[in-house]
């Protein structure tokens, strides 16, 4: 067993300055969801942990939309997913959150599991996860098993020769699609983040997944207020109806004017990158349009411009397409309501 220092401080500004006293490698504890897991399997090895999840301060959901900073839904890092996804305005009004919630785990994770920490979530790449492969994500410069091994859930969107390991991330690519920030705090103050530059590609450097420093704590998730919301739906398709990842997903969110055009339009893609993909070039294949079958197979195809399938992924493609083109018909039905 690996011994590891455990501090559980009482606000967040201990929070802060116990990461920063603990040094390099220290680790933020919330959910630990993903933290234990990974801890036993040996990924990852921290020599101390900072529990926030007592922290009351993290826990505040306000869907009110009229907070100081703008119109936004505003949800605490510490909040928990389940929480989150049951709260009825987020369920009337912004169905593609709740729904990239309860479609991300089991029942017991949900009640677990932080939206924050949910953020940060590492890949379930099993050449990341089984340290007896080499792996540039786990280890830089070892080499990317998965390039030559079966690399069915693999990413087909923002790969590189370094790293072809998909996002496993439900939640952030629901908040991409709507323009999501976060506040963080660190020793070196508060920042906001937006969630579209929050993940990183990987590059030469897989091993960098996020542009967080060590350091710093999400504080809290804000999602600006749209009537795009009430029109949105995440899509989910997985080998089992539950307790599986996306082999592709789509967060969509769709307005439609008198004239039946599409007046504002949002698109995200999830299972399929390395990261929360927004599909802008999709959003202007229907704006100004009808949706039809013709438009949406149209932005289907735009959305997976320029993917490379690997060895045993490229159906990927194909399904990811039609999960989008499906995602926009529902999407669609409920904005017509």
């Amino acid at each position: 067993m690996r011994t590891f220092t455990y501090t559980a401080p009482s606000s967040v500004a201990e929070a802060v300055e116990a990461i920063a006293a603990a040094g390099d490698g220290a680790k933020f504890l919330a959910g630990g969801t993903t933290l234990y897991d990974l801890m036993k399997l040996g990924v990852e090895r921290p020599p101390a942990l900072v529990d926030v999840s007592r922290l009351a301060e993290l826990t505040a959901i306000d869907t009110s939309g009229d907070t100081a900073g703008g119109d936004h839904l505003v949800f605490g890092g510490g909040a928990r997913m389940a929480d989150v996804a049951a709260d009825p305005v987020v369920r009337r009004d912004y169905p593609v959150l709740s729904e990239s919630l309860w479609r991300a785990a089991s029942q017991q994770l949900r009640n677990m599991a932080t939206v924050a920490g949910n953020l940060l979530q590492r890949t379930r790449c099993p050449y990341f996860r089984g340290t007896e492969y080499p792996c540039n994500k786990r280890e830089p410069g070892s080499g990317c098993a998965a390039r030559e091994g079966i690399d069915r859930g693999s990413a087909v969107l923002g790969t590189s020769e370094a790293c072809t390991a998909a996002y496993a991330g439900d939640w952030p690519v629901a908040l991409v699609a709507f323009d999501a920030v976060i506040d963080v705090v660190g020793p070196r103050g508060e920042r906001t983040v937006a969630l579209a530059d929050l993940h990183r590609e990987p590059g030469d450097t897989p091993h960098r997944e996020h542009t967080l420093d060590p350091d710093e704590l999400v504080l809290r998730v804000r999602v600006p207020v749209t009537p795009a919301g009430r029109g949105s739906t995440y899509l989910k398709i997985r080998d089992r109806e539950s307790y599986a990842f996306a082999l592709a997903s789509a967060a969509v969110g769709l307005t439609v004017g008198a004239q039946g055009l599409v007046e504002e339009c949002r698109i995200a893609l999830g299972g399929v990158a390395t990261r929360p993909w927004r599909a802008r070039a999709a959003e202007q294949v229907l704006t100004g349009r009808p949706l039809t079958d013709e438009t949406a197979r149209a932005a289907a195809e735009a959305a997976l411009a320029g993917a490379r399938a690997g060895t045993h992924n490229g159906f990927k493609i194909e399904l990811a397409e039609r999960t989008v083109v499906d995602a926009l018909r529902i999407a669609r039905g409920r904005a017509d309501r």
